[in-house]
């Protein structure tokens, strides 16, 4: 099996005290060489996220596999799962977190845990209307698992701008705005025009024909007039999360 950085560090540490010799430590270096490369163990040490299993399109199997043998590295999240393979999962590992609504499943976090700050939170994921939920709940589950101070303000697009209002002092609290919305997409030209924050836009794919299956807030998103607006692609609520974590990262 491979070393995993924790034990890495100790064997370097017990070469360093005198504990073992150099020798030693190149015999279990070379005992743990990783002859299988499909996963990802150590980006958790490059980029301060470790690897995620993308769910979709993925056997039972196959996702099982990933989190069993991530999972003795860091804490693992599984992404995009269908409800069937989700149930299996919590089956599975019966002390994972499985959060249905977000197709979200993790190995050592709890997703549905709050955060006791909120709404005062580091990251305000913001959605334009209630059929983006899925979407800003995986961005949500993903901060809570990333560790980020994360909370939810819903159904505050641009069809009813008056429910903005009383959320307003929020929202000029967070450091990072996610902005998720469909049909049109015009809600996070709103944010940028109203806050300081970095607002991440996320378009969804939900809307009527002419929204081409989320094209149509993707393109509008990136032509926003409001400054300081960027734009993940359809539907990657996952990716908004880790784009906010990052950003967090680079300011302290």
């Amino acid at each position: 099996m491979p070393m995993n950085p924790q034990e890495l560090t100790s064997l370097l540490r017990d070469v360093a005290a005198g504990n073992i010799s150099c020798e030693t430590a190149q015999a279990a270096l070379a005992g743990s060489e990783n002859k299988d490369l499909t996963l990802d163990t150590w980006r958790q040490e490059r980029t301060n996220v470790g690897e995620v299993v993308y769910g979709q399109g993925k056997t039972l199997e196959q996702i099982r596999a990933s989190l069993a043998e991530l999972g003795r590295h860091h804490p693992v999240l599984a992404t995009k799962l269908s409800a069937a393979h989700g149930q299996k999962l919590k089956t599975l590992f019966p002390n994972g977190c499985l959060w249905e609504e977000a197709r979200l499943f993790c190995l050592g976090a709890d997703l549905l845990a709050a955060d006791p700050k909120a709404p005062d939170s580091e990251v305000l994921i913001v959605t334009a209307g209630s059929s983006d939920l899925p979407v800003a709940r995986e961005a949500l589950g993903t901060a809570r698992f990333l560790g980020l101070g994360a909370h939810l303000v819903t159904d505050v697009g641009v069809a009813g701008l008056h429910r903005l209002d009383p959320h307003l002092p929020s929202l000029r609290q967070a450091r990072v705005i996610i902005a998720v919305a469909g049909m049109e997409g015009a809600l996070p030209s709103v944010l940028g025009g109203l806050l300081k924050a970095p607002i991440i836009a996320v378009p969804t794919s939900t809307g009527y024909g002419a929204n081409f299956a989320g094209l149509t807030p993707l393109l509008a998103m990136l032509n926003s007039c409001a400054p300081g607006v960027g734009v993940v692609n359809i539907d990657n609520g996952f990716g908004a999360a880790v784009l906010a974590k990052k950003i967090l990262a680079r300011q302290e």
